[in-house]
């Protein structure tokens, strides 16, 4: 593994005529935008399966030099790329040139195409050109149907056509529900006979609907597929956001919180500008300066070498800027991944990083790879101990998450992938001695399921003080219209895509609760987080799905903890249900009124597929109490990272605890450090008790009042209180508009 990415090293920079010894002294920052270019400029290849330009030019030359080769594959093939890319109208062309002057004998194969080209060209004429706060948000209504009907008319006959070829099209049968939806005609329109009955209805009349307001505030980036990190990043106690997309041409984005309801983008001078790619972010403080720092994950998904990227390290300087500090940490590696996490795993009081890289054991022919353990010196670097520790598994990774499960005080790891295979890995610590983990995934009852799975995290659904498992399930052989059309139809499509919930039993074991938790439901999750929308101390879900097929036109799913039972479908109630494509999400409460609040990246892999990501505000569904807690460790690290959280409250004549650990939630997206939990209609919070991470140090606060912001420090027993303006957002685009300065009374 280290001759491959020495080799790789000295690949890269001869590719921009340098050599490793003359830039010796030059900057990591510098030498790794240098790296990003370079790698980007190879992979402008036919060979590379998401980039198309260089396809479409082929062709282009093809037939300039064979006029007479313009017969119907080629057309199709042009047409299938120019969707990719964005030009829908072109590729609409293209096949209607195939239907109306080729002789083609059956129309299924072209008309197909044709239609899901009619549909994403009706998408791009008002979902992306006339973006409204309802554009493609599931079921579709309001000012989210289409002001310009061309598309989703022209997609509808097309459908109808294919469905009287054949009846069983269930993903035809979808999309041309969807494209009624779509001009308002749902369903007293749609022809009995494709009728999926029911989409736009809920039994759920207790959630308010969420409201985008990405766009007036300028935060709705028009991107691929990518990552976020809501945090506050310049010490100043508001949140900031940071989102990434997955190509090495797709540029980072730094939206600094502006204290007054705006914030402004600041990402040229963050030092971030030539910091390209990340299909995931996260962040970290790897070098305990307070300072939140960025870990950017690159090279998923793609094969054929492609994916040999680099992820970077970014140590905030605490001055409003970041520099790459990837080469001189001893993190520079070359391996496809989007799949970390950050934890104290030898209780040593600094963070360590967990990563597991996409493999040629999946299912995506990739060079042999392994999982890496960094452990971390103290001195700004680290040192891979993985082989040692015994974690080296070569999978094709897609989810990593840490946790105390068998609370024993050393940070356990699980592990998703596409194989057909999940990895439990406890770690079998020790005080003064190296680091081991050992695979205790059948013994633990989690290796019974052999499906592909992606999104995973730990956390505790039903407040017993025990992490549980969530997995996604990913296994898929059409498009997933076809498995939302089978659901809506009432027929069994048994594990595709559920949420997978594994309840831990307190004894190493976990067992499967994802039936009776009713989450046996389509899901086919990408991204996803948790947090608790409405206070209640219960720990709700929200996921983006899909997958980069663009009949894959399924909403983003809700779904709302029922006092840790069950978990209740919301996606329709709360107008969260985007039928683009969802990657990493974030909980967080933006506006300081205790609410959170909950940001989305959206867009899929091709350019053709991008989109703008959303903020959903959150309506207040009762008026229950919460409590922010920011913890900053002494012994422990810094970030209080892995850090156990207890609150124990009296509500309604009921004694009860919510439990929380210290992290940035999901796989695929990350909320603040910030710990916000809420505590039902309690009035007084009876113990706040917190275990630290790395010293399991125990500390407790006694009747301490809610709805407030506390930072505690670990040794300190006075907690400070932060005084935070509540911020009402203002809409940037509004002329009219005059930010005010923020009331910080």
């Amino acid at each position: 593994m280290k001759l491959k990415i020495i080799i790789l090293t000295l690949v890269v920079f001869a590719a921009l005529g340098f050599t490793l010894a003359i830039n010796r002294q030059s900057s990591s920052h510098k030498d790794m935008i240098a790296i990003l270019k370079a790698i980007n400029q190879k992979n402008t290849n036919m060979q590379n399966p998401f980039n198309a330009e260089p396809k479409i030019a082929y062709l282009d030359s093809f037939v300039k030099a064979n006029p007479s080769s313009q017969d119907r594959d080629l057309l199709s093939i042009k047409g299938s790329l120019l969707l990719e890319v964005g030009k829908e109208q072109e590729a609409v062309k293209q096949f209607e040139k195939i239907m109306n002057e080729i002789d083609f004998m059956t129309t299924d194969e072209v008309l197909d195409k044709a239609a899901i080209a009619y549909m994403r060209l009706g998408e791009r004429s008002n979902c992306m050109l006339n973006h409204t706060s309802s554009s493609c948000i599931f079921p579709i209504k309001d000012d989210g149907v289409h002001m310009i009907k061309t598309g989703s008319s022209k997609a509808i006959e097309a459908y109808k056509t294919l469905l009287k070829i054949n009846p069983d099209d269930l993903e035809s049968r979808w999309l041309i529900n969807i494209a009624y939806m779509t001009l308002g005609q749902y369903p007293q329109n749609v022809p009995a006979e494709v009728l999926l009955p029911g989409l736009n209805e809920t039994n759920v009349t207790d959630v308010k609907p969420f409201k985008d307001v990405a766009k007036s505030l300028g935060l709705n980036v028009n991107g691929r597929a990518g990552g976020v990190v809501v945090d506050d990043f310049n010490n100043d106690g508001y949140l900031d956001i940071i989102t990434s997309a997955w190509d090495l041409s797709d540029p980072m984005h730094f939206f600094e919180n502006n204290r007054n309801g705006t914030f402004s983008d600041v990402t040229g001078r963050s030092n971030l500008t030539g910091i390209k790619g990340g299909l995931n972010i996260q962040q970290t403080d790897y070098n305990n300066d307070g300072n939140i720092d960025l870990f950017v994950l690159r090279g998923a998904w793609l094969d054929k070498g492609f994916g040999d990227q680099p992820s970077s390290l970014l140590r905030n300087n605490g001055d409003g800027t970041f520099r790459d500090v990837t080469k001189e940490s001893g993190l520079l590696y070359f391996h496809p991944t989007q799949a970390a996490t950050w934890a104290d795993f030898n209780n040593d009081g600094w963070l360590d990083v967990f990563i597991g890289t996409e493999s040629s054991n999946g299912n995506i022919n990739t060079s042999p790879s392994y999982c890496m353990l960094y452990l971390n010196n103290h001195n700004g670097t680290f040192t891979d101990v993985a082989k040692a520790a015994h974690c080296d598994i070569s999978a094709f990774v897609k989810g990593i998450t840490s946790a105390d499960y068998d609370n024993d005080g050393w940070m356990d790891v699980f592990i998703s992938t596409m194989n057909g295979k999940k990895y439990l890995l406890k770690n079998k610590g020790k005080k003064g001695t190296a680091i081991d983990f050992e695979d205790v995934t059948e013994l633990a009852g989690i290796a019974t399921n052999t499906e592909r799975t992606f999104t995973t995290w730990f956390y505790d659904y039903n407040n017993d003080g025990w992490q549980d498992i969530v997995v996604c399930d990913y296994k898929f052989e059409h498009a997933l219209s076809y498995y939302t059309a089978a659901e809506a139809l009432g027929k069994p499509v048994p594990d595709a895509g559920n949420v997978f919930l594994y309840r831990n039993d307190h004894n190493g074991k976990f067992t499967n609760v994802t039936r009776e938790a009713g989450l046996d439901k389509v899901v086919y999750s990408m991204g996803g987080n948790f947090g608790d929308i409405d206070n209640d101390g219960y720990l709700d879900m929200y996921f983006g799905t899909g997958n980069p097929d663009f009949k894959s036109l399924v909403p983003n799913k809700f779904f709302k903890n029922i006092e840790g039972k069950r978990f209740e479908d919301i996606t329709t109630a709360s107008r969260m249900g985007n039928l683009q494509k969802g990657h990493g999400v974030a909980f967080a409460d933006l506006r300081n009124n205790g609410r959170q609040d909950i940001f989305i990246e959206m867009g899929g892999a091709y350019i053709g597929d991008s989109y703008t990501s959303s903020l959903y505000l959150n309506p207040n569904n009762n008026n229950n109490n919460w409590i922010s807690l920011k913890l900053e460790g002494v012994k422990a690290n810094k970030a209080a990272i892995g850090s156990h959280i207890k609150l124990t409250f009296t509500e309604n004549g009921v004694k009860r605890s919510v439990y929380k650990d210290v992290n940035s939630g999901g796989s695929f997206g990350s909320s603040p450090l910030k710990q916000e939990m809420g505590i039902g209609k309690a009035t007084v919070i009876d113990e706040i008790e917190i275990k630290w991470a790395g010293s399991n140090a125990v500390q407790r606060f006694r009747n301490v009042l809610p709805n407030r912001f506390l930072q505690i420090t670990e040794g300190n027993n006075n907690y400070k209180v932060n005084k935070l303006a509540k911020l009402t957002f203002i809409d940037k685009q509004d002329p009219l508009c005059i930010p005010m300065a923020a009331n910080l009374k």
